[in-house]
């Protein structure tokens, strides 16, 4: 008598979602305003309203970009606008903050696109390893965007689970 092997994980009803499908894509660039302090300290309004209007912006081009200050200085909020209002048409996103920052941003907006609706009842996996580091906040917002529709949530792989949350 021959032994088959039954595969019983591909044959349960287990959904499993890869964080990293949701993984942002394309070109990063960087906006420092540090460029645009005088003696990297203050910011002049209207001498950075003239480097603004002569900045060449096609370097950001269908790029996500971030606006952030290396340099340690008061920046005024206004000043973030501003450079808004340019990278806005050329840029494929924009966000203030760290490069790490913008990353989670575009991440969420990735994951935002899930419809609830599909798992509704459902035994859903979410995948713990892989090649992309996924940050801690976008497990929990899988973990939002799941729980009041999902039958159960669990974290890791199909065969070695750690169970997160089970409908009553």
């Amino acid at each position: 008598m021959e032994d088959i092997i039954i595969n019983k994980v591909a044959k349960s009803s287990l959904e499993t979602i890869d964080l990293e499908k949701f993984y942002p894509e394309g070109e990063t660039a960087i906006f420092d305003l540090k460029d645009y302090l005088f003696m990297e300290l203050i910011l002049k309004e209207k001498e950075y309203r003239e480097k603004l209007k002569s900045q060449d912006w096609s370097g950001y081009e269908n790029k996500n970009v971030c606006i952030t200050c290396s340099a340690d200085a008061i920046i005024p909020l206004w000043a973030y606008m501003l450079a808004v209002t340019y990278l806005q048409p050329v840029a494929k996103e924009v966000a203030v903050g760290s490069e790490s920052h913008l990353n989670e941003i575009l991440f969420l907006k990735n994951l935002w696109k899930i419809d609830p609706a599909e798992f509704e009842g459902k035994r859903v996996v979410i995948k713990g390893c892989g090649e992309k580091e996924v940050p801690a906040s976008i497990y929990a917002e899988i973990t939002k965007i799941l729980r009041p529709v999902a039958k159960s949530i669990m974290y890791g792989e199909p065969c070695s689970t750690v169970p997160v949350y089970k409908q009553r």
